[in-house]
């Protein structure tokens, strides 16, 4: 079905552009501004994001169309992967904020954390580095939400300048993550699991585009440091962990 330059009326179908992908390394991707995102969109990556908990809301609050500052809060998860210019997401944010209202940032701090020197030297550290400076080189800091707070209290002008956004409270709340099930007390075994789970599922798909396009690895070196990362992932006297950050401002 054709299109028209003019805005498509919502009973129009999708053209078949929608459903065109590229196939590589036995994934398929976006064709969308090819190479943008380096994830792949295939099912096993879909049935890997379903398993995520995911919470939508809305304000019941009566608006007008032609509200300047619409919403109540904002909420933005896991986006260090998506997001180049923080600063300007907090302007952003608090711009589109109704007064009194608030905004959370959610995000990991992607560089793994280790309590005993166990995690030193291991395949699982480097996938963990290696995916740091992939994703560098792409304009993206993985390691953003660690200056979060430090941004504010300092007043600081580079990354993640909060403050200069106009807000006036700020709570940090910081959460260690296990990567595995090597923590005590059932909850942080449950969790960990559930993270290992998570990171198992994306072994292949997270890296494979990213270190043989932007790094420069061969698919066969990858395709080894997966392998030895997947044991490495499972072994319970490996003790890994991520920093989670909850920023709440208002």
């Amino acid at each position: 079905m054709g299109t028209s330059p003019r805005m498509i009326s919502s009973s129009v179908s999708a053209t078949s552009s929608v459903y065109q992908f590229v196939e590589e390394f036995g994934r398929t991707y976006h064709a969308y501004k090819e190479g943008k995102y380096f994830m792949p969109n295939d099912i096993p990556e879909q049935e890997r994001l379903a398993s995520h908990p995911t919470a939508t809301s809305k304000s019941m609050t009566p608006r007008t169309n032609g509200s300047t500052h619409p919403f109540d809060l904002v909420h933005s998860r896991f986006m260090c992967g998506a997001f180049s210019d923080f600063p300007r997401v907090f302007r952003s944010a608090f711009a589109s904020l109704s007064p009194g209202g608030w905004a959370e940032f959610q995000d990991y701090y992607v560089k793994m954390q280790c309590v005993d020197g166990s995690l030193d030297g291991t395949a699982l550290e480097q996938w963990n580095n290696l995916l740091l400076e992939g994703v560098a080189k792409l304009g993206k800091n993985g390691l953003a939400v660690a200056r979060f707070r430090q941004q504010v209290v300092l007043g600081a002008t580079d990354i993640t300048r909060v403050v200069a956004a106009g807000f006036v409270d700020v709570v940090e709340r910081k959460f260690a993550l296990p990567g595995n099930a090597w923590a005590k007390g059932r909850e942080e075994k449950i969790f960990g699991t559930m993270q290992m789970m998570n990171i198992m599922d994306g072994l292949h798909g997270i890296p494979i585009g990213l270190f043989t396009k932007v790094l420069g690895m061969s698919v066969g070196e990858v395709e080894a440091l997966i392998e030895d990362t997947r044991r490495d992932l499972k072994d319970k006297n490996i003790h890994f962990y991520y920093v989670l950050g909850l920023f709440v401002v208002w």
